[in-house]
């Protein structure tokens, strides 16, 4: 009875975790949409750099807690051999796109940024 209590509790956090990265996301971009089209007239290249580098980061947090939520869920409730595999290309592909973010957002490898900022 005791270990079904924590089993459930786990699995509300990891759906919350879930929800969380989920509205982050849509919040973001309902956010960046409303205020470009506001803008739409006076819209400078700096202005959508902003808003896209904005997006971009609400993105990498809105896949860090969807991560979270799996790794959460894949290691404390079912712990199969299937699950961890499963995992693994989950993190593998929401990393892959992770990088994709940051190199659309700083213009380079993410391991380059430090080189980059000292010039």
């Amino acid at each position: 009875m005791e270990s079904t209590v924590v089993i459930q509790g786990i699995e509300w956090v990891a759906r919350g975790l879930e929800f969380l990265g989920v509205a982050l996301i849509g919040f973001s971009f309902l956010y960046a949409t409303i205020r470009a089209l506001l803008r739409v007239r006076d819209l400078t290249p700096e202005d959508y750099q902003r808003i896209k580098i904005n997006i971009g980061k609400a993105l990498q947090m809105g896949l860090e807690f969807l991560v979270a939520a799996d790794i959460i869920r894949t290691v404390t409730i079912k712990p199969t051999r299937e699950g961890i595999v499963t995992l693994g290309l989950l993190i593998l592909v929401r990393t892959i796109l992770s990088w994709s973010i940051s190199v659309e957002i700083d213009g380079c490898w993410p391991w380059q940024v430090a080189r980059v900022e000292k010039r």
